[in-house]
């Protein structure tokens, strides 16, 4: 009987479907570094959504056969010591198509029509004394005819695509920062950075993307752009984004993710100055956590680990 340990089962809020299979199956709310090798001894199958699993566990459990990532982004596993022990690594794909792209449009419509600066308007009674019936102390933007720039255009970027041209954006998909050829369909990265209106980021999380957006690519946008990351923290430079959103290099930025997740206390993208900024939106890395995309989530995980063990691994990345 195949053991199955489930390092992370908080990180989830859905009916975990049980593989066809007779399993031995554990989980556990949250697992700490330093748990790691012991829960996961003598099982086949390994379960993480956050946690790291690298080559020192992986070396100290050479039963372990197959880690199923409950998430899309996969680095929290060392996948080349998963390719050097034959650790089969199969990931989930396709199940934030809605939820995530609706999160990003949020944020630019909260953004563009200023509804934070709004908000603290009505709260400080700036309505409440007008002499008029509307106020028009904040600049309000449209969506539509504005030009919104990709950086990643998988299922994601293109979930998000689709609802931009829906408000009537036009979009460009970015071609590789560095890139000597610009594929058709793409448009130079540089050319992005220079026309949108708006950037979103839809790519994973890197040595190549670490730092894709640093105080060289934020001064290259427009003043009035407004930069969207719900991919990964780490893929912008997150001291050259405060500064650019104090010092007016760009509009504004709406973010779903930091470098460290959960953040501690100090850390400078929690700053009570920088949160209470009407141009800065930041959420909990909650953009792909709809009830109905962790149900899809989860019932894709179990058809991943049914497919391992029938021999015909699906969603591979290693």
């Amino acid at each position: 009987m195949l053991r199955i340990v489930q390092l992370d089962r908080e990180s989830l809020i859905a009916d975990v479907r049980r593989p066809c299979f007779k399993n031995d199956w554990v989980d556990y709310p949250q697992t700490a570094p330093e748990q790691v090798i012991a829960r996961l001894t003598g099982a086949t199958i390994a379960i993480t959504h956050k946690v790291a699993i690298d080559a020192a566990a992986l070396a100290a459990l050479p039963g372990l056969k197959m880690i199923a990532v409950s998430a899309t982004g996969t680095n929290n596993v060392d996948l080349d010591a998963c390719r050097a022990h034959g650790v089969v690594v199969s990931n989930i794909r396709g199940y934030a198509q809605h939820t995530l792209p609706e999160h990003v449009m949020a944020l630019l419509l909260a953004l563009s029509r200023n509804l934070v600066a709004w908000r603290e308007t009505l709260q400080a009674g700036g309505w409440q004394r007008s002499d008029q019936f509307c106020l028009f102390d904040h600049p309000i933007r449209d969506l539509h005819g504005a030009t919104l720039g990709l950086i990643g255009s998988g299922t994601l970027g293109n979930g998000v695509a689709r609802l931009a041209e829906a408000f009537g954006m036009r979009v460009l998909r970015a071609e590789r920062k560095g890139a000597a050829i610009v594929r058709p369909g793409y448009t130079a990265f540089a050319d992005v950075l220079a026309e949108a209106d708006a950037i979103s980021l839809h790519c994973p999380l890197s040595a190549e993307t670490a730092g894709l957006i640093g105080e060289a690519e934020l001064k290259a946008m427009k003043p009035s752009a407004l930069l969207i990351n719900t991919a990964r923290g780490g893929l912008v430079n997150e001291a050259a984004l405060i500064r650019a959103l104090k010092d007016g290099w760009i509009a504004g930025a709406g973010f779903d993710v930091i470098t460290a997740e959960p953040p501690p206390a100090d850390h400078p993208m929690v700053d009570p100055a920088l949160l209470a900024l009407p141009n800065f939106l930041l959420t909990p890395h909650v953009a792909w956590s709809s009830r109905p995309a962790m149900q899809t989530l989860v019932d894709q995980l179990a058809a991943n680990i049914e497919a391992f063990v029938a021999g015909a691994p699906q969603n591979r990345v290693a």
